[in-house]
Order: structure tokens, then sequence, then C-alpha cells
């Protein structure tokens, strides 16, 4: 592979000038003129493949964010433990970069401008099957590795179990939520229930599907649910259990009609091509930090991490529903 740095000068290297200095050039021939502006056209794409962002020696730690500020503090103290102890795999310095969305980020990974990446459980399937990042451990925050999607509606309802919401409407928290969208619109769609998204809590769905609408947290689903104004919410069952997201006021009037098995929380993936000793001593700094007291600090910080934690065979399996729920999601409602 041709270096980088190699591309960064091209004009000189070839002898060319800008497209605009060459028209003015008497000395060239409209062939000439032709043949700079093709090589300048190819040159440009060879730029963009070789972003400068893979130099060696530079580990570029990702995230999906729409807070870049805040998680920037939330990433950088970690970024500074991991990267002096990979400096024997030829690691000298540590980068940040953010991508506002999920195609943002596929695009970084593909580029090779992003080596690793922290994100949620669906969001972390989604990287992996469009652009090919690679599970490599799982990150257990504030004690809990796996959690489960809980569906609830009001007491004295009549709704008794998922095939009930046919003609109902449930809220979900946003597009990117694995607990709060992902896995409980799978469950519905594995039950053969039509889904179609309304336009408001007013909205009412038609008497064949199941009507969802995004609420934007968890604490809105329960209030919307507990208020009448959706006849059922989903979350996890972390969510379901605090008292700031779901109110203990409101919990007495809700009941759970379904709860999914446990899935992973979030997970750290590496680029696709990242060298496999690079890989290894990654993963194995990030395996070791939870034991390390010099560690504590930055682990709290990185969205309070307490460990993490080998991918095992029940967890690949959680993935891989994870992996087709993100797929039948795209495909099917989206």
């Amino acid at each position: 592979m041709i270096p980088v740095r190699a591309f960064l000068s091209w004009r000189p290297l070839f002898g060319l000038v800008s497209p605009a200095s060459a028209a003015r050039d008497p000395r060239l021939s409209p062939v000439s003129l032709r043949l700079h502006r093709l090589l300048g056209v190819l040159c440009a794409g060879l730029l963009a493949a070789f972003p400068a962002a893979a130099e060696d020696g530079v580990l570029v730690l990702g995230r999906i964010s729409d807070d870049p500020a805040s998680h920037y503090a939330q990433l950088q103290p970690l970024l500074d433990y991991v990267v002096p102890k990979m400096a024997d795999v030829g690691i000298r310095e540590g980068r940040i970069l953010m991508a506002r969305d999920a195609q943002q980020m596929m695009s970084y990974l593909r580029r090779g401008r992003v080596h690793w990446v922290t994100e949620t459980a669906a969001g972390s399937m989604l990287l992996h099957e469009r652009a090919g990042a690679e599970p490599l451990l799982l990150t257990e925050r504030n004690g809990v590795s796996h959690y489960r999607t809980v569906f609830f509606v009001h007491r004295g309802s009549g709704i008794e179990s998922l095939d009930d919401l046919q003609g109902r409407s449930v809220a979900f928290q946003n597009r990117t939520s694995t607990s709060a969208y992902f896995v409980p619109a799978t469950e519905l769609l594995a039950r053969g229930l039509a889904m179609e998204i309304l336009l408001s809590p007013r909205d009412e769905p038609s008497a064949d599907s199941v009507g969802y609408l995004f609420a934007g947290s968890e604490a809105n689903i329960s209030t919307w649910v507990h208020k009448g104004l959706v006849d059922a919410g989903a979350m996890s069952d972390l969510d379901w259990e605090n008292p700031r997201a779901t109110p203990p006021a409101y919990r007495r009037d809700l009941v759970l009609i379904h709860q999914t098995p446990s899935f992973p929380r979030a997970l750290e993936l590496t680029a696709p091509g990242m060298a496999p000793r690079v890989r290894e001593r990654l993963r194995r700094v990030l395996l070791e930090a939870s034991t390390d007291p010099a560690a504590s600090e930055a682990l709290l910080h990185f969205f309070r991490t307490t460990r993490f934690l080998p991918i095992d065979g029940d967890a690949t399996a959680q993935l891989e529903y994870l992996r087709e729920a993100v797929l039948r999601v795209s495909a099917e409602i989206e």
C-alpha cells in the first residue's frame, strides 16, 4: 500500500498544476490539458481512499454523538490510559472522532478514519453489518452488562399480551434505541403484527396494525401510557425500575405484559482490517483495566463503565438475535 503522505503532494509528483492554471498555460495543448484534468480526478480519488486519520501509530476512538463536547470529556480519559499501554504495538497517539449519526460512522469505518468504536448493542450490529466493524468486547456499565425489554400498559386497560396490541398504539424512545425500539419492534413483527407510524399520540392506527411513535425519552413513554395518550410502552427493565424514568406514582397504575430474554447492553468494536496484534493488544488492555487502580477514574468517565467482558457463546447468540432484529426492522418498517 502506498503511504498517505505520498499523495499529499501529487501535483509536484506528476508535474501538474491546478486545472485553472493549466487552462491559462499557453504551452499546454488541448490533449495535455485533458490529461491534467484526468490525473487530477484520479489523484483526488486516491486521496479520499487513504485518509490522514489512518496514519501509523495513531489510535482513533469514535462515537456517534449528539453532544460532542460532553462525550469528548467522557472518552478522553480512557483513551489517555490505553495509548501508553499500546506502545509495544506501535501506538504513539490517540485521537477522538465524533459522528453525527450511524451513516457517518459507517463512512469513517469504511475509510479507515476510526479504529475503535464504543456503541449500543443494536448500533454495534448495524455497524457490523453495513461497515464490517468487528465486535471486540462487551461493556458493563454500573455493574450491568445485559438488560431486557419490557412492555407495559395501564392497569385495567384489558390488554394482557402483545397480540392484544393489534389496533392499539405503543410508544418507543427513538430510532437508535436497542431496548426501546429495535427489540420491541422485532417482538411485534415476530408475532405477525403489521406496524405503522403515527403522526401524534392523537393519531389512531388501523384495526389490523400496531401504531407506533417515538416519545423521545423513557420518562415520556411512562407518562404517555399513564395519561392514556398511548396504549402501551416499551423500555429496558433498568428504566422500568428507575424512578426518574418510571415514577413510583405511575408504576402503581401500570402493569407488565411481556418481557424479552436479556441481551448485551453495549459493545466495543474495531474497524475492519485492524492489524491482529493491535486489536489483541487493545482487547487485553481493556480486559485488564477493571483490575488496575490507575484506570478507575477513566472507566468512571467512560459512561460509568465497571469492566469489559469477553464475548462468549451466549453473548454471540444474543448479538445474532440483535443483528437480525436490526435488519428486520430496517427492512420491514423503515
